[in-house]
């Protein structure tokens, strides 16, 4: 397998993922200004990351698909939820609510521009998704109170809420009070797998 991944992206998920299952993998850095190049949209047409790519040749995209398909390929991990229908179900839910609400919400954030042309209305729009974000995180940090994951066991979920809450320190998200999500952003920090991860591309 290959992981073609942009440091601290999305793909910083599915790298963490990776090295959770421990199975033989290659991770192939995708420069910022190499997404649009014709080596990298035969790989990805959409010219994003992530993509993982099979011995066989096959490649797959889109975080969330490539999150469930390494969750049913290793079973093994035990990363797909605790084995039953409603289990999996929970994994999804939270996946979903990562994918679908939280991550465009960021978007504003890293570039009003794409939002609206008005220089001067960039900074509104800022902190229109800030205060947005804030709820978001206020909803997650309430389903961990008493949770070490956010199902209650270790899933391909959390690293992508690691991810997110790496992008909200970084770009000024109020935080503070979220206690349980906090404890958990510092507890992956510490996790061997997240380590290797990180350390691999370079945060």
């Amino acid at each position: 397998m290959k992981l073609y991944y942009l440091p601290g992206a999305c793909s910083l998920a599915d790298h963490i993922v990776l090295e959770w299952i421990g199975a033989p993998y290659e991770a192939h850095r995708v420069p910022r200004e190499g997404l649009r190049s014709p080596e990298y949209l035969r790989i990805n047409p959409a010219g994003v990351v992530p993509a993982l790519a099979e011995d066989d040749g096959w490649v797959l995209t889109e975080n969330v698909a490539i999150l469930n398909y390494l969750a049913d390929k290793y079973p093994q991990a035990g990363l797909g939820g605790d084995g039953s229908a409603r289990g999996r179900a929970e994994v999804n839910r939270w996946l979903a609510y990562i994918n679908a609400d939280l991550h465009p919400t960021f978007r504003p954030v890293f570039r009003p521009e794409r939002f609206i042309e008005d220089e001067s209305a960039h900074e509104q729009v800022r902190q229109t998704a800030l205060t947005r974000l804030r709820s978001c995180f206020e909803y997650l940090d309430a389903q961990l109170e008493g949770r070490d994951w956010l199902t209650g066991t270790r899933s391909v979920a959390d690293p992508y809420l690691f991810v997110v809450l790496n992008w909200a320190k970084g770009k000024g998200v109020d935080l503070g009070g979220l206690v349980h999500l906090e404890r958990f952003h510092e507890r992956l920090a510490q996790d061997a797998g997240v380590k290797a991860a990180m350390q691999q591309e370079g945060l």
